[in-house]
């Protein structure tokens, strides 16, 4: 594995846990979970208490781009012993009203801090010339995704870029259809596996749109038909799952790329943006 910043270990690991069997999966969390996971955790050890053979365990740390279970058990004992590793909190039904807002910050703390470390900046000028230099942009997302999706177009439009939101199946698909060269679309999608999401993506892609992701997997179904992938990263939780973190940390990701976007022209901005502000100016109170 490439040398990576110790603390996007956690990270680095969760955003690959797609491609993995649900067995593997399962001998994952269960090493994750294991509170005296370190240096000296043996391969042998693991793979009793998974009652699994040795093979199976290199192999789940190939998969996850280590050369094998030292440097995983290696990378995974120092990512363990750090802060960002330990802020993340399963809500329970005796926490108090200050604990429940504790865990809830700390886990939202957790997913921004995690996401900055694996951001990958190249990308994230790639995925800002294409928008700025787009046509068109249309943004899909279903769910909680579709929120997303609609606070990014109310940004742009501020600045005065206008975009396209769908949240609708059929909708998306005629969009993909009907797009061409010059045209961008963003899709999100925090497991990267939502049809409805995906193969409007496909379609765009194919009819010479360039298309951005936004999703907390690195290696996922929606990475595949994408020109640039942005990865949010978020642990899971019981109660709150890792939607709500990872929806904080992708609206981060959207707010610096409308930051970035807006300053590669930004005497149109400010104008547009002073323009926005004195439309609605009237609608607020005294």
């Amino acid at each position: 594995m490439a040398q990576i910043d110790p603390k996007s270990i956690g990270a680095h690991i969760r955003t690959r846990k797609q491609q993995l069997t649900p067995l593997e999966r399962k001998v994952l969390d269960c090493i994750l979970a294991k509170s005296d996971f370190d240096e000296k955790t043996s391969l042998k050890e693991i793979a009793t208490e998974n009652q699994v053979s040795e093979a199976i365990v290199v192999k789940i740390a190939k998969k996850l781009d280590f050369s094998g279970y030292r440097e995983f058990r290696s990378g995974l004992a120092y990512y363990k012993q750090l802060e960002v590793a330990n802020l993340h909190n399963d809500i329970s039904a005796d926490d108090t009203a200050t604990q429940v807002i504790k865990k809830v910050f700390e886990t939202s703390i957790q997913a921004l801090q995690e996401t900055m470390s694996i951001l990958d900046i190249s990308e994230f000028e790639r995925c800002v010339k294409i928008l700025v230099e787009a046509d068109h942009i249309d943004l899909f997302g279903i769910g909680g995704s579709a929120q997303i999706a609609k606070d990014m177009a109310h940004k742009f439009l501020r600045i005065g870029i206008k975009a396209s939101v769908y949240d609708d199946s059929h909708m998306m698909l005629m969009a993909g259809a009907v797009s061409h060269p010059g045209n961008v679309v963003l899709a999100i999608s925090h497991s990267g596996t939502t049809i409805d999401v995906i193969e409007p993506l496909q379609l765009a892609r194919q009819n010479g749109a360039k298309t951005i992701a936004i999703t907390n997997y690195a290696i996922s179904p929606i990475a595949e038909c994408a020109d640039v992938v942005l990865t949010s990263t978020s642990q899971g939780s019981l109660l709150l799952g890792e939607n709500a973190a990872a929806r904080i940390a992708q609206l981060n990701i959207l707010d610096a790329l409308y930051v970035a976007v807006a300053k590669q022209n930004l005497d149109i901005s400010e104008d547009n943006l002073r323009k926005t502000r004195y439309a609605v100016k009237h609608k607020r109170t005294k």
